[in-house]
């Protein structure tokens, strides 16, 4: 392959080199949220493709990277044949050895999770085509899959999270893996609890409320008459202000002790109105010199 290896043969670390090929293998239990990991990552420009055969996935990291593309993501799981899932340690160490920047990013969740999804879906699950039991099918596949499991380089165990909070944390944690330095603005609502992954957690609760205008109730911190009527506010104007300033000065510091993410929470009494505003404010700012900025709206979710 064409990434290089340095002199003492590993391979350099992520981001090292531009044209590194980066590949992300996504296993784990049906039902655990690999679909969704797969899609939050063909939207960050992942070449993606699910249930490959793991003898092919050689052939398929060639010919994509040929084509110019440097980021890949494979869906491995209980579908393929139990001698394709045995081969995969073999073929991701083969392609360790050609220089390929692979993670195995292996998705669980607990058995009475897992149940309840599919019970609320009205899926069947992939192993239960010969009337095997839901919870027998389960069983089955954690054990098949439990060789993968062990050689994962992360376990990300969805059982408390929804879909936005799993594609959340598959765009700050995968998405941008390799890359500079990506942000995550959350605004949330205090009411409802802190956001269990923040980094920075700053309190709008001081600054004027728009909810007390009748009018702006109903509206949020991404209107334009919100956004108007809190840029009115002085207070507000200093708050972001100077809470610009600190994320500025701080913030090199964490790429500097090469963090990949960092999570900025902002809440307010409801988190509609200046949390959202602020959250929004200070993406605007980072992205005029940042790629990797997101935003992220916990109630408006």
């Amino acid at each position: 392959m064409n990434t290089p290896v340095d002199d003492n043969g590993s391979v350099p670390a992520a981001g090292a080199n531009a044209n590194a090929i980066q590949l992300v293998v996504l296993s784990g239990l049906s039902g655990a949220g690999k679909t969704i990991a797969l899609r939050t990552l063909e939207d960050f420009d992942f070449y993606c493709v699910d249930n490959l055969p793991a003898g092919l996935m050689p052939s398929l990291v060639d010919a994509v990277s040929s084509g110019g593309h440097r980021r890949i993501a494979v869906g491995v799981d209980v579908r393929n044949r139990s001698e394709d899932l045995n081969q995969l340690p073999q073929v991701l160490a083969d392609l360790a050895r050609t220089g390929i920047d692979y993670q195995l990013i292996f998705l669980d969740s607990r058995d009475d999770v897992l149940s309840k999804r599919f019970s609320d879906t009205r899926r069947r699950h992939p192993l239960s085509a010969d009337g095997l039991p839901l919870h027998d099918a389960i069983a089955l596949e954690r054990k098949l899959l439990r060789p993968l499991a062990a050689i994962a380089d992360r376990v990300v165990d969805s059982s408390e999270l929804n879909v936005h909070q799993l594609r959340r944390l598959i765009a700050t944690e995968l998405g941008m893996a390799g890359g500079e330095l990506s942000l995550l603005f959350e605004s949330f609502a205090y009411r409802r609890g802190l956001p269990i992954d923040a980094d920075f957690v700053f309190d709008a609760r001081v600054l004027p409320n728009p909810h007390w205008d009748p009018a702006l109730r109903p509206l949020s911190g991404k209107d334009a008459a919100v956004r108007e009527w809190l840029q009115h506010k002085p207070e507000v104007n200093r708050f972001l202000d100077q809470l610009t300033g600190f994320l500025d000065e701080w913030l090199p510091r964490f790429e500097a002790d090469n963090r990949s993410y960092v999570t900025i929470c902002i809440g307010c009494s409801g988190g509609r109105h200046r949390s959202v505003y602020l959250a929004e404010r200070l993406a605007e700012h980072f992205r005029g010199s940042r790629e990797q900025v997101l935003t992220f709206h916990r109630e408006l979710e």
